[in-house]
C-alpha cells in the first residue's frame, strides 16, 4: 500500500503533535512494553494507581492544542517583532555588549555547555569548573580581593547577600545597615525588602555620611548611579573604625581602569558581570560577582570553586566549603541560594579570556573616551555636566529642556535616562559607535564633530572634564595568568572551549537522572529565540511601549502557567527557585500583616524538605518548626496536627513539596492543607516536583495558596551547569496583592494591585530573556502534550523502579506500590555489609558513562533517580544494566573476591592515565573502563580520578593555578 494511503485526510498529514513525539522518549511500542513490565494494562491504570483520585483534575487544562515547531517559531518571531530595539543608553547597571561570536556559537548556543547540571560530581565537570575558576580569577584581579564566588543571581540580590553577610561577620552591635542613596534604585528596592524581614533598619543617605550613625554594615556604589567616580576611602575608614563591614557595588568594566575596592579598604565587592559579553535580555539572566577577603570565606554566600587534588595527586577542581550551603545547613545556612548563574558566569569569564588584559583595557578606555566626548559636547551646547569624574555615564543638567531632549533623542533612535525633571543620564558602552555619538551631539546641539571633540579630550589626558583622579586609577596589573593571554586567535579559543567541553558529561552524552532536578530535553527550537536580537538587546528599563512583544510573551506565558497551576495570579520576578520561595513567603507575611496578624511567624516544614525551605523561612524572619515523617516517608499527620494546634496563634504557613521529596503522591495531602488552613496558616507548595502534576492535578486543586514553578525543571529552561533558573510564583487571589512590585516599573498604580510592594530581584520580570524557552515548550506541547509528558515521566520512573528493585531495594512507594516521577533506592544495607557507599556507586557510574542520581537526599545513604519523560526505553535500560552490573561488582566485594579498599567501585572513576600506568589491582583494565559491551562505543573519559574533598577544604585555594600543574 502506498504510504499516502495510510493517512485518512490532510489533517492527519499535518502531524500537529510532531513535537510531542520528539520530546517524549519512549514511542508507543516501547510504552506498551514498559506498561507490561510495570504490571498494568494501560497508562490510565498506572495513573489511577499513582495519583490519588481526590486530587485529580476533573477537566482538562485550558490550554491550546499542540503547535508544530515551525508555526510556534513563526508566532514567537511575530511577537518578538513587536519589540522596538532602540539604542538604550539608560545604564543603571545594564549595558549593551558584544558577545564574541566564538563564545555565542560554542558556549551560549551549545548543549554541551547549557545542558549540564551543577557540578556536584566534579570528576565529570572539570571543564565548566575551570571556566568558573577563570571567572573567579577575573573577579579577584579586578576587585583586588583574595576570594570570589562563582556567581550570584543579580547585582541587587548580591547586595542583599552582602548585607546578610555583614551582619554575620560584623563586630558592631548595631541593627542598622547603611545604603548609598546613589546606589541603583533597584538595588535599594531589594535591600528594603530583605532588611524588613531580617528585622534590620535600612538607612539611605549620602555615601559620605555612611558612618554618621552606628551601623553593622554599609553598601556604597562605585561608580554610582549618577556615573560619578568618588573616593570612598574616608567613609570606608570611618566604617571600619566602628566595627562595621563595608561593601562596594561596582562595575567590572570600570574596574579595569579604576582602583580596586579592596585597596580602598572595603570588605566586600559585588556587582553585575553582564557587560562582559552577556546580552541585556530585558533584565537577565546575568551573573553577579561577589568578592571578599580570605578570612571571610566561611561566611560567604554562593558556590565557591576550589583547587584540590585527585587520587593520583594531580590538580583537580571542585566546589569548596559546601558545608556553608542550604542543602547541608538548612535554616542555619548563609543563604538560601541554590541556583546561581553558571552559564552566564562562564560567558563573562570567557569574555575576559578572549580579550585578555590589553583587550579589556582598550574596551574600557574607549567607553571612557566616548563618555568624555559626549560630556565635552554637552558643555559646548551650553549644558552643565554634574560631575567632574566619571567612567561611562554622563549626568547632564538640562533645566527645562529635558522633555524636548528626550523626544529628540527618541526620534533619533536613542533611549536616555530621565534622572529627574531637570537632569538626563547618558551611558556609553562597548557597542557605542562614533556615528551614534555624532547623532547624540546633534541632539544636544553641539557644534563640533566627534573628531574635534576627541582632539580636545586627547589634549587633556590627565585633566579636564571626565578625567579619572590619579588617586582612583588602577595601578595594579590584571589578568596575568596565562589563560587570559593565550587564546586570542579564534583557532586557539575554539580549541580551548572544545577541550573544556570534552571534560564535562552533559545531556548531549547521556541521561542525567538526578532526582528532584528534572533533567529533561531542552529542545533546539525552544532555545533558538533566546539569541534573537529582539529579545537579547532590550534594556529592562526601556519605555514600556518599546517592549510590547516582551509583555505579550510574558502575559501569554503567565496565562499558560495559571491554567496549569490553577492559581489566579503569577509573578515572573523571582529569578530562581529559591527566590520564588522567598517571594512566596514574603507574600504570606505581607498578607498576615495586612490582617493585623503580624505575629504569625511559625513555619511548619517536614523533616524531608529541600534545604532551601528552612533557609528561606529564616530569611523571612520565621521560626522553623520541623514536622516529623512516618516510616513510609509521609508527613506524620498526627505530628502536624499537634504542632499546628500548639502554634495556632502564631502559625504563618506550611512549606511542603508535592509529590513529596521521597517520590510518592501522599494520600493525605488535602487533609494536611486543610489542617493548616483551619489554624489560620497558608500553604506554600515547593514546585520542585511539578513535573509529576501537570495535567493530572495542580497546586491550587490540592490546596496550596502559593507555589513557585521551576521553569528550569518542568518547563525546559536548561540548567546551564548551575544556572540560570527561573522561579515564578503562582498565587491565589487573596495573596495576589502581595506579590513583588518593582521601583522602576512603568504603569499606573491602578493597573498594579501590588503597587508599592518591594522587589525581590533586580529586574521586574527576573531573567526575562529565557522565558521564551518555556513559552515555546508549552505552545508546542499544548495541553494534551503536557499531560502526556507527565504520564510518561511517571511511567519511566515506575519502569525503572520495577527493574531496579531486583538489585536494590526501592525505599518508598505509595499505597498501591507505585512511585511518582522519581524513586529512591537504598544503599545502606550494602554499606553495612561491605563498606561500599552511595558515593562509590556514583563514581563507578562515571565509568559506565552516566552521571549519578541525587545522593543522600532526602535520606542519607540513598540515591534518588528521576528519568523524566524525555528518556527513551533504550537509555533507561542502559542505566539499569549499568546499575545491575555495579550490583554484581558489589557482590564480588561482599564475597571477599575483591578487597573492600581495592575494587572497581572504590577506585572509580578510572582515567586514561590509570589505564596506561602500572596496574596492580585485582580486576582487569578492561573491566575498569569498558565494564559492559556498549560502553566503548560512546566512552566518556573522566578528566581526573576521584577528588580529595577534605584536602580541598583544608587547603582552600580558589584562583587559577599554574598551567603546568594541570599536567
Amino acid at each position: 500500500m502506498p504510504h499516502s494511503m495510510l493517512y485518512a485526510s490532510l489533517e492527519d498529514l499535518e502531524h500537529r503533535d510532531a513535537f510531542i513525539d520528539r520530546h517524549i522518549g519512549p514511542d508507543a511500542d516501547e510504552q506498551a512494553t514498559m506498561l507490561e513490565a510495570v504490571g498494568v494494562a494501560d497508562i490510565d491504570q498506572l495513573i489511577a494507581e499513582t495519583v490519588p483520585e481526590s486530587i485529580r483534575l476533573r477537566e482538562p487544562m485550558a490550554l491550546p492544542d499542540p503547535c508544530p515547531e515551525p508555526q510556534a517559531l513563526a508566532a514567537l518571531e511575530a511577537i518578538a517583532g513587536r519589540n522596538e530595539i532602540r539604542r538604550s543608553m539608560i545604564g543603571m547597571g545594564y549595558y549593551d555588549t558584544v558577545t564574541p561570536a566564538v563564545i555565542l556559537r560554542n558556549v551560549f548556543e551549545n548543549p554541551g555547555w547549557y545542558t549540564a547540571y551543577t557540578p556536584y560530581q566534579a570528576e565529570i565537570a572539570q571543564g565548566r569548573l575551570e571556566a568558573l575558576l577563570n571567572f573567579q580569577q577575573m573577579v579577584i584581579d579586578l576587585t583586588g580581593f583574595e576570594l570570589a564566588n562563582a556567581s550570584l543571581l543579580d547585582e541587587a540580590t548580591a547586595a542583599a547577600e552582602a548585607m546578610a553577610m555583614a551582619r554575620r561577620i560584623s563586630k558592631s552591635p548595631a541593627n542598622s545597615f547603611f545604603v548609598d542613596a546613589d546606589a541603583f534604585p533597584q538595588t535599594i528596592d531589594v535591600l528594603r525588602t530583605r532588611a524588613h524581614y531580617f528585622g534590620f533598619e535600612l538607612i539611605v543617605g549620602d555615601a559620605s555620611e555612611a558612618a554618621a550613625k552606628p551601623v553593622f554594615g554599609a553598601l556604597l556604589q562605585f561608580p554610582d548611579q549618577q556615573g560619578r567616580v568618588r573616593d570612598h576611602a574616608p567613609a570606608l575608614a570611618a566604617l571600619k573604625a566602628q566595627g562595621a563591614v563595608s561593601a562596594i557595588a561596582s562595575d567590572l568594566m570600570a574596574l579595569v581602569l579604576l582602583k580596586p575596592p579592596a585597596e580602598s579598604g572595603a570588605d566586600i565587592c559585588l556587582g553585575s558581570a553582564q557587560r562582559f559579553g552577556v546580552p541585556m535580555g530585558y533584565g537577565g539572566p546575568h551573573a553577579a560577582f561577589f568578592a571578599t577577603r580570605q578570612a571571610n570565606a566561611r561566611a560567604m554566600p554562593g558556590r565557591i570553586i576550589g583547587v584540590s587534588k585527585d587520587a593520583a595527586g594531580r590538580v583537580a577542581l571542585r566546589m569548596a566549603l559546601q558545608t556553608r550551603e542550604q542543602h547541608i545547613r538548612r535554616e542555619k545556612a548563609n543563604s538560601n541560594i541554590c541556583t546561581s548563574q553558571v552559564l552566564l558566569a562562564n560567558i563573562a569569564g570567557l569574555y575576559a579570556v578572549w580579550h585578555g588584559p590589553r583587550g579589556l583595557a582598550r574596551i574600557a578606555s574607549r567607553i571612557h573616551r566616548l563618555a568624555r566626548i559626549v560630556a565635552e559636547g554637552a558643555c559646548e551646547a551650553g549644558f552643565e555636566v554634574a560631575h567632574e569624574a566619571f567612567f561611562d555615564t554622563v549626568h547632564i543638567r538640562t533645566g527645562d529642556r529635558t522633555d524636548a531632549l528626550l523626544a529628540a533623542a527618541g526620534a533619533a533612535g536613542f533611549n536616555l535616562r530621565r534622572v529627574a525633571d531637570d537632569c538626563l543620564g547618558i551611558s556609553c558602552d562597548e557597542t557605542t559607535s562614533r556615528a551614534e555619538v555624532a547623532a547624540l551631539l546633534c541632539v544636544l546641539g553641539a557644534q563640533s564633530d566627534v573628531t574635534a571633540l576627541d582632539g580636545r579630550v586627547s589634549g587633556t589626558p590627565s585633566s579636564g572634564l571626565g578625567t579619572l583622579p590619579d588617586a582612583l586609577c588602577r595601578t595594579s596589573p590584571i589578568l596575568g595568568h596565562p589563560v587570559f593571554n593565550c587564546h586570542h586567535t579564534e583557532h586557539e579559543m575554539l580549541r580551548y572551549l572544545k577541550r573544556l567541553q570534552n571534560k564535562d558529561l552533559t545531556l548531549d552524552h547521556s541521561m542525567i537522572s538526578l532526582g528532584s532536578c528534572t533533567m529533561k530535553l531542552n529542545a533546539s527550537s525552544e532555545m533558538m529565540p533566546v539569541s534573537w536580537p529582539a529579545f537579547a538587546r532590550m534594556h529592562p528599563f526601556a519605555p514600556i511601549e518599546q517592549a510590547r512583544g516582551y509583555l505579550e510573551m510574558i502575559d501569554g506565558l503567565a496565562e499558560y502557567l495559571r491554567a496549569i497551576t490553577g492559581f489566579d495570579a503569577v509573578s515572573m520576578q523571582p529569578n530562581s527557585g529559591a527566590q520564588g520561595e522567598y517571594a512566596g513567603l514574603v507574600a504570606i507575611r505581607r498578607y498576615h500583616d495586612s490582617r493585623g496578624d503580624g505575629a504569625r511567624d511559625v513555619c511548619l516544614i517536614p523533616r524531608s524538605a529541600h534545604g532551601t525551605n528552612p533557609a528561606t523561612a529564616q530569611m523571612c524572619g520565621m521560626r522553623v518548626v520541623v514536622v516529623d515523617c512516618d516510616e513510609d516517608g509521609n508527613v506524620a499527620l498526627d505530628d502536624l496536627r499537634a504542632k499546628a494546634e500548639s502554634h495556632a496563634e502564631r502559625l504563618a504557613c506550611l512549606m511542603i513539596t508535592y509529590p513529596s521529596t521521597h517520590g510518592v503522591f501522599e494520600e493525605e495531602i488535602r487533609a494536611i492543607c486543610d489542617e493548616v488552613h483551619r489554624h489560620g496558616g497558608q500553604v506554600y507548595m515547593d514546585g520542585a516536583n511539578l513535573n509529576a502534576q501537570v495535567g493530572l492535578t495542580s497546586p491550587a486543586e490540592i490546596g496550596a495558596d502559593v507555589s513557585h514553578m521551576n521553569l528550569h525543571k518542568t518547563f525546559c529552561i536548561p540548567h546551564g551547569g548551575g544556572g540560570p533558573g527561573m522561579g515564578p510564583i503562582g498565587l491565589k487571589a487573596h495573596l495576589a496583592p502581595f506579590m513583588p512590585d518593582h521601583v522602576v516599573s512603568s504603569g499606573d498604580d491602578e493597573d498594579r494591585p501590588n503597587a508599592g510592594q518591594g522587589a525581590v530581584s533586580a529586574a521586574a520580570f527576573g531573567s526575562a530573556s529565557i522565558l521564551p524557552i518555556s513559552w515555546m515548550y508549552i505552545t508546542m506541547m499544548g495541553g494534551i502534550g503536557l499531560r502526556r509528558a507527565t504520564e510518561i515521566a511517571i511511567l519511566n520512573a515506575n519502569y525503572l523502579a520495577s527493574r531496579l528493585t531486583r538489585h536494590f531495594p526501592v525505599l518508598y512507594t505509595g499505597r498501591r506500590g507505585r512511585v511518582a516521577h522519581e524513586c529512591i533506592i537504598d544503599i545502606r544495607p550494602i554499606k553495612a555489609a561491605c563498606g561500599i557507599t552511595e558515593v562509590d556507586i556514583a563514581k563507578r557510574l562515571m565509568d559506565y558513562g552516566f552521571h549519578a542520581p541525587t545522593m543522600s537526599f532526602p535520606v542519607p545513604g540513598t540515591m534518588m533517580i528521576e528519568p523524566t519523560e524525555s528518556e527513551s526505553k533504550d537509555e533507561l535500560d542502559r542505566f539499569v544494566d549499568a546499575m545491575a552490573a555495579i550490583r554484581d561488582e558489589i557482590r564480588q566485594v561482599e564475597s571477599g573476591t575483591w578487597p573492600e579498599d581495592d575494587n572497581p567501585l572504590r577506585n572509580a572513576p578510572h582515567t586514561q592515565d590509570a589505564l596506561v600506568g602500572d596496574w596492580h589491582h585485582p580486576y582487569p583494565r578492561a573491566l575498569a573502563v569498558f565494564p559492559l559491551p556498549w560502553v566503548g562505543a560512546n566512552k566518556f573519559w573522566p578528566a581526573v580520578a576521584r577528588i580529595d574533598d577534605v584536602h580541598g577544604d583544608r587547603n582552600l585555594f580558589c584562583a587559577c593555578v599554574p598551567v603546568d600543574e594541570y599536567a
